[in-house]
C-alpha cells in the first residue's frame, strides 16, 4: 500500500516514534525521513539513537548522519533537504514518513517557515565577541533600541535567542520582529499531512528514558564522546549539545564520577522529554491530529492506515 499523504510522527524522546515509523514503512512502502536535529550528525549515532543497520535494511532511512559534528545544521537547510526526499519518495510511489522530536523542524515543514536568511560565520563571531566584551545583560538591554518587541519577549538569560536577534539585525539590517511579521513560506498544503502525536504516560516515558540511556552506555556512548572530544570542537555547536555529551564530557575531563554523569544525563533527558511534551501538547490537539498512546507497547498502525 502507498498513500499520497505525508505522514508526520512527532513526540518526545524515547516515546517510540522510530519504531512506529518503521512499522508504518513496512505497511505503506515507506521512506523514513529524519526530523531530529541531533540525528543529522554522524558522530553521535548512539547518543542520538539513530537507526540501526537492521532498521535500514527493513526500510530506506534518509537525512540521518549527514553532517560532521563540526557543522552547524539549521532548519532552513533541513527543510530544503526534506522536500527533496519527500518529492523523491512520491515520484517513486513511496510514502514519505517524517519522524522526529524537533518541534521547530516539524512545525516549519507542516505550517511554513519564516523567511529569515542564515547569518554568516563572521557575524556570529562578532556577536560572540560582543558578549565576551560587554556581557549578555548589556546585549539584552540594547535590544530595545532596535527591537523592543523582541526585547520584551526574551528572558535576559536566553543566550541563544539574544544572540540570534543580534545576528539577524547585524546581518540584514532588519530586526527579528520584521522577519517574524512576514508571511510564512509554505511548500506543502496542510491537508497533505497526516499528523501523529505519540504521547506516552509520563511515568512510562521516564522509565524508558532511564533504560534507554543505560542501553546507550552499554553500546559505547562513552567512547563516542571520547572521539568527539578529540575533535576539540566548540561547546556551542549543536552536536556538542546533544543529550549525554556534556554530561559524559564532565566525567572524561575529571569534573565528576561516572555514576554522577550518568544520573545527570538521565535527569536532563527526562527534563527535555517533559519540555517536548509541553510543546507538542500546545500544538497537537486531538481534533487536528491522530494521538497514539501506549497499549502494551503496541501502536495503532491499523488506525493510522485507515485514516489515510
Amino acid at each position: 500500500m502507498q498513500t499520497s499523504k505525508i505522514i508526520v510522527i512527532a513526540g518526545p524522546t524515547a516515546s517510540g516514534k522510530s519504531g512506529l515509523a518503521l512499522d508504518l514503512a513496512k505497511e505503506l512502502n515507506g521512506v523514513v525521513i529524519n526530523a531530529d536535529s541531533m540525528q543529522v550528525y554522524k558522530d553521535i549515532p548512539i547518543l542520538a539513537a539513530s537507526p540501526s543497520l537492521s532498521d535500514i535494511k527493513i526500510a530506506p532511512h534518509k537525512l540521518y548522519g549527514i553532517y560532521d559534528a563540526s557543522y552547524r545544521g539549521n532548519v532552513v537547510e533541513w527543510i530544503e533537504l526534506c522536500k527533496k526526499e519527500i518529492d523523491t519518495a512520491r515520484n517513486n510511489n513511496q510514502t514519505p514518513i517524517i519522524v522526529g522530536g524537533t518541534g521547530l523542524y516539524i512545525e516549519s515543514l507542516t505550517k511554513g517557515t519564516t523567511p529569515i536568511p542564515e547569518t554568516s560565520p563572521d557575524i556570529r563571531k562578532k556577536v560572540n565577541e560582543m558578549i565576551e566584551n560587554n556581557g549578555l545583560e548589556y546585549l539584552h538591554q540594547q535590544l530595545q533600541t532596535f527591537d523592543e518587541e523582541t526585547y520584551n519577549r526574551l528572558s535576559p538569560n536566553d543566550t541563544t535567542r539574544i544572540k540570534r536577534a543580534w545576528e539577524i539585525y547585524l546581518d540584514t539590517g532588519k530586526n527579528l520582529t520584521y522577519w517574524h511579521n512576514l508571511p510564512l513560506k509554505k511548500i506543502y498544503k496542510e491537508d497533505e499531512f497526516t499528523l501523529v502525536y505519540i504521547k506516552p504516560p509520563r511515568d512510562a516515558l521516564d522509565v524508558r528514558s532511564r533504560i534507554r540511556f543505560d542501553i546507550m552506555m552499554n553500546k559505547g556512548a562513552l567512547d563516542e564522546v571520547k572521539k568527539l572530544l578529540e575533535k576539540k570542537l566548540e561547546d556551542e555547536l549543536p552536536c556538542m549539545r546533544a543529550l549525554g555529551v556534556q554530561e559524559l564530557k564532565s566525567y572524561l575531563t575529571g569534573q565528576c564520577l561516572l555514576p554522577e554523569a550518568i544520573e545527570l544525563a538521565k535527569l536532563h533527558t527526562r527534563q527535555y522529554a517533559k519540555r517536548q511534551t509541553t510543546w507538542f501538547n500546545n500544538r497537537y490537539i486531538p481534533n487536528h491530529c491522530l494521538k497514539a498512546c501506549y497499549d502494551n507497547d503496541k501502536f495503532f498502525v491499523d488506525d493510522i492506515k485507515n485514516s489515510l
